[in-house]
């Protein structure tokens, strides 16, 4: 009798519980029912929301905009190339070049930059190619190479066409960290390949450039950027081109995250300077800097709210620096109304710049500020034009050329020849390697390209070749004809 109590009781409070959650239910759907779009009660969003929702809204439009803008001046370019590889024959050392080779194929992008042809794209893509074939909207030209900048990886190429859809120049210097822009290339082989993502820094300087003077100032955005960008264009929100897409920094190989642009400010003086000169007109302060740090600043005793600005680790000795009276352990903190954060902020403003200009410059020292008037030089110290003399060496297959006065002064020598290019031949075989400088052969001081050729030509038994390699640590070559 109890237990059937108990059970009669327990049902009646399942029932009372069953009937409770039903109308709770019933009344929040029917409240929710409510909650339609044009129903909510009207709450005044945040300036800072309206904002981000306009940006979201209006961007999708303006990514189209900038997309189609941009696509049609974009370039497929591949290459043709004789790759060298190890495997020889004794026979083939003795009584041949000493080398095998193969056809190497290669591609990138570009970037149509006048309507007559002229094409900005990285050196690394057209780098010893015998052929370069342009692919524009299908049609197929061939291209030849006016001018390369190894120390910023960009080069010029033309192809022979008119009224072409050249592309829409912005500023890289008005580019802002966090503003949308929009790599456009050809990954993969495929044409016309559109990423967006945002400017994630500038400046970035990661030891990927070689040469004498490396430029490295880039833009980093997280726009992915795949193998054939390279050479692509990078554009901001108005289609406008403000970078030249260069590298990744990737373990595998393909993008992982970061991605880096030479800027378009940068680009253009290069290409100014090609078409009108022949050749990139560097200027010099004859100053060596570099980014400050807490062991810098404490080096130099340097006691500085923050560690924006350029340190001085050298001058050059008789330079226009060295002449004003700048010394080692200064900061420079402006390069007239640009304000310079680090080394590679020094040297792109610079870089703007030609043998002859003048530069206030302000900088930092014991806690004061000064400024000085200072006239840019070129490789040799003066502010003339200059003409780069390559040599080739034809019979012993290398190109030379003569090392400038600033290296000169920088390694303490006063003669040499710098290894610009191994070709199939002599130089190949004996495994001398670009950037090598050449300073003495079999005792003979070398200050002509032609003594090279000359002595080595017809050279038999014994040859002691002594220089300097790209890392500026000195050794030698020693050989049996």
């Amino acid at each position: 009798m109890k237990n059937s109590f108990r059970i009669v009781f327990i049902a009646f409070l399942s029932g009372l519980s069953g009937a409770g959650v039903f109308h709770w239910v019933q009344s929040f759907y029917a409240f929710s029912g409510n909650l339609g779009a044009d129903n909510l009660p009207l709450i005044e969003e945040p300036a800072r929301i309206q904002s981000v929702r306009r940006s979201f809204t209006e961007g999708d439009n303006d990514f189209k905009n900038a997309s189609s803008v941009s696509t049609r001046s974009v370039v497929f370019i591949k290459t043709v190339a004789d790759s060298q590889y190890d495997e020889f024959s004794l026979f083939d050392f003795y009584f041949g070049d000493g080398t095998r080779s193969r056809k190497a194929i290669g591609s990138g992008s570009g970037v149509i930059f006048t309507t007559d042809g002229y094409i900005v794209t990285n050196y690394h893509v057209i780098e010893d190619a015998e052929k370069i074939e342009v692919i524009h909207q299908k049609k197929s030209y061939d291209a030849k190479i006016i001018g390369t900048d190894p120390s910023a990886d960009i080069a010029i190429i033309k192809v022979e066409a008119t009224n072409l859809p050249a592309i829409p120049r912005g500023s890289s210097k008005k580019l802002s960290i966090g503003e949308w822009v929009i790599a456009v290339g050809n990954p993969f082989n495929l044409t016309s390949t559109v990423t967006a993502g945002i400017v994630s820094a500038k400046g970035r300087n990661i030891g990927l450039l070689g040469g004498q003077f490396p430029l490295e100032s880039f833009i980093q955005t997280d726009a992915p950027i795949n193998p054939g960008n390279s050479g692509g264009a990078l554009v901001n929100i108005e289609g406008e081109l403000v970078g030249i897409n260069t590298a990744i920094l990737s373990r595998t190989g393909s993008y992982t995250g970061y991605g880096f642009a030479v800027p378009i400010d940068i680009v253009a003086k290069i290409f100014n300077d090609i078409l009108q000169y022949g050749e990139v007109q560097k200027a010099f302060t004859g100053l060596e800097v570099s980014d400050i740090d807490t062991k810098s600043a404490e080096k130099y005793g340097l006691k500085l709210d923050n560690f924006d600005g350029a340190l001085v680790n050298s001058v050059q000795e008789g330079s226009s620096a060295g002449k004003l009276g700048l010394l080692e352990g200064d900061v420079v903190v402006k390069i007239n109304e640009d304000p310079i954060t680090g080394k590679s902020s020094f040297e792109e403003v610079v870089s703007y710049y030609r043998p002859g200009d003048k530069l206030k410059i302000t900088y930092l020292r014991d806690k004061y500020l000064k400024e000085v008037q200072l006239t840019l030089t070129n490789r040799e110290g003066t502010t003339l034009v200059l003409k780069n003399e390559i040599f080739n060496a034809e019979s012993i297959g290398v190109e030379l050329e003569p090392i400038s006065k600033i290296e000169k002064d920088k390694l303490g020598i006063d003669h040499g020849v710098r290894v610009v290019k191994v070709k199939r031949g002599l130089f190949s075989r004996l495994r001398i390697e670009e950037g090598f400088i050449i300073t003495s052969i079999n005792r003979e001081v070398i200050t002509q390209p032609e003594q090279v050729e000359r002595l080595l030509s017809g050279a038999g038994g014994k040859v002691y070749i002594e220089g300097i390699d790209k890392n500026g640590v000195r050794g030698y070559y020693s050989f049996y004809f």
